[in-house]
């Protein structure tokens, strides 16, 4: 069941490029740069699929409905 729209989708990837950027850069490392990762690959895979697990539990979606 997809429940991420287009803007949920494109700020997901927008963190993710931040995060990588900041990792990338080296402003960060050790155990904060490992969180901010494993949170960027997270992100990441709810973008691509369209499908937030902790959305369900709560019913919610940010996908617009097509009437």
């Amino acid at each position: 069941m997809k429940n991420v729209g287009t803007i949920d989708r494109t700020i997901r990837i927008v963190a993710v490029v931040a995060i990588a950027a900041v990792i990338m850069t080296g402003l960060i490392n050790g155990t904060l740069a490992l969180v901010l990762g494993i949170i960027g690959v997270v992100l990441l895979l709810t973008a691509l699929t369209s499908t937030c697990p902790g959305y369900l539990p709560f019913g919610l979606s940010t996908r617009a409905r097509v009437r």
